[in-house]
């Protein structure tokens, strides 16, 4: 089972093109849990099981634009706010 991350990218968003298409990309990555779009800062931050780098090179394809990773965190699952659901 790959390690649970968490991953900040740094997208140029210009438009509310750009927008939908960084959405519409994010919805189709199926080993994504949650994405996050910050349009003002330009920043998406993604969480789930999958290999940062990987995800940065596919995200980069589908939307044709510049995708920096900024940092990467590991994080265990099952720990956290989670366990105050439980």
């Amino acid at each position: 089972m790959p390690p649970f991350y968490c991953m900040i990218m740094k997208i140029n968003i210009d438009c509310g093109g750009c927008y939908r298409k960084i959405r519409d990309a994010l919805l189709k990555l199926q080993e994504l849990e949650s994405h996050l779009i910050e349009r003002k800062r330009g920043r998406v931050i993604v969480f789930g099981e999958f290999d940062p780098q990987a995800v940065a090179i596919r995200m980069r394809k589908m939307i044709n634009r510049r995708v920096q990773i900024l940092e990467i965190k590991e994080a265990e699952v099952g720990s956290g706010e989670g366990e105050a659901f439980k």
